[in-house]
């Protein structure tokens, strides 16, 4: 896993609230940092990849461990 800035940790939240999380603290982060999103959604794969391309930040890795949906996203 790759250094990031930021941590969220939305682990037992549905759909949308690690979405509207993600978005809250990508709002007060600068662009080029990198903020490491946990879930525990299944959804939330799908979500977070719409969620990149509607906003325009980049979504660099997205993986599933042990039960866990890992995101890293870089502010765009």
């Amino acid at each position: 896993m790759a250094e990031f800035d930021q941590e969220l940790d939305a682990s037992g939240l549905n759909c949308p609230l690690p979405i509207l999380r993600a978005k809250k603290t990508l709002n007060s982060m600068d662009a080029g940092q990198l903020l490491h999103v946990i879930a525990t959604d299944p959804g939330s794969v799908k979500d977070f990849d719409a969620f990149a391309k509607q906003t325009g930040n980049e979504l660099l890795e997205s993986k599933e461990d042990a039960g866990k949906f890992h995101f890293m996203i870089r502010k765009a």
